[in-house]
């Protein structure tokens, strides 16, 4: 038997870049008003959230919320679908971070890490969150008390990041498990270099999950437009709650 290759929890875009789309047509709709359930968590960066996700991950979504609902706990949403020009200046806010955070990398190695907690754009690779396929989610209780998800860490440090992160408190080890069984029973995949950040349908899914091909590719919102604050290329600004980058 043929073993296959091993899968890297990096996800690089020289792996997914292999990973064909054939996208299905499928619209993307308010998870919100699907979901009315589903709250949205505090934003991390200065611009405009849309609500927005194709069908089948908004209905997906819905059915782990309901999960974990009846079990005490709710999903609250960073983030869905995501604007190209969110998108870029959201890499240049990492990059600058990251730069700032590691100055002894060279510009190859800085590029691997950034490249592994935010994607660039990429017509062949498409970030995940432009396609209506991702989703960033954190876990609260019914109160919406936000639980712990990343102690001992503070919230923009990368050794965190992973969702088998070495040194978690039992808690937040907790945490995770109980949000991963409630999105994975509903099928939905976690990107493992970020522990809050789960898709269906894009090439991150497919690679994970080894399929032919993704179902979704880059998309935007019938007859959306962007809000004017959030135009233009300079980095994004962070809202941290124990740190600012």
């Amino acid at each position: 038997m043929t073993e296959l290759p091993r899968l890297s929890i990096a996800e690089p875009v020289s792996e997914l870049r292999k990973v064909r789309i054939r996208d299905n047509g499928e619209p993307l709709v308010d998870f919100l008003e699907l979901c009315p359930d589903l709250q949205m968590d505090r934003p991390r960066f200065t611009y405009r959230r849309e609500t927005v996700l194709r069908k089948t991950v908004a209905e997906k979504l819905c059915a782990a919320n309901a999960a974990l609902m009846s079990k005490g706990f709710r999903i609250l949403v960073v983030e869905g679908w995501r604007a190209p020009h969110i998108q870029r200046r959201m890499y240049a806010a990492v990059w600058k971070q990251f730069a700032t955070r590691y100055p002894e990398k060279s510009h190859a190695a800085l590029t691997r890490l950034v490249n592994q907690f935010t994607a660039p754009m990429n017509q062949r690779v498409p970030p995940p969150h432009s396609t209506g396929a991702a989703i960033d989610v954190t876990l609260t209780d019914l109160e919406g008390n936000p639980l712990d998800v990343r102690s001992p860490y503070v919230e923009f440090d990368p050794a965190g990041f992973h969702f088998a992160a070495p040194n978690l408190t039992p808690e937040a080890r907790q945490n995770r498990a109980t949000l991963a069984e409630a999105m994975v029973g509903a099928g939905i995949t976690n990107y493992p270099s970020e522990y809050w950040h789960w898709s269906y349908g894009d090439q991150g899914w497919a690679y994970r999950g080894r399929y032919e091909h993704a179902i979704y590719k880059a998309i935007e919102p019938t007859d959306w437009r962007a809000h004017p604050d959030d135009l233009g290329e300079h980095p994004l600004e962070f809202i941290g709650r124990d740190t600012e980058a």
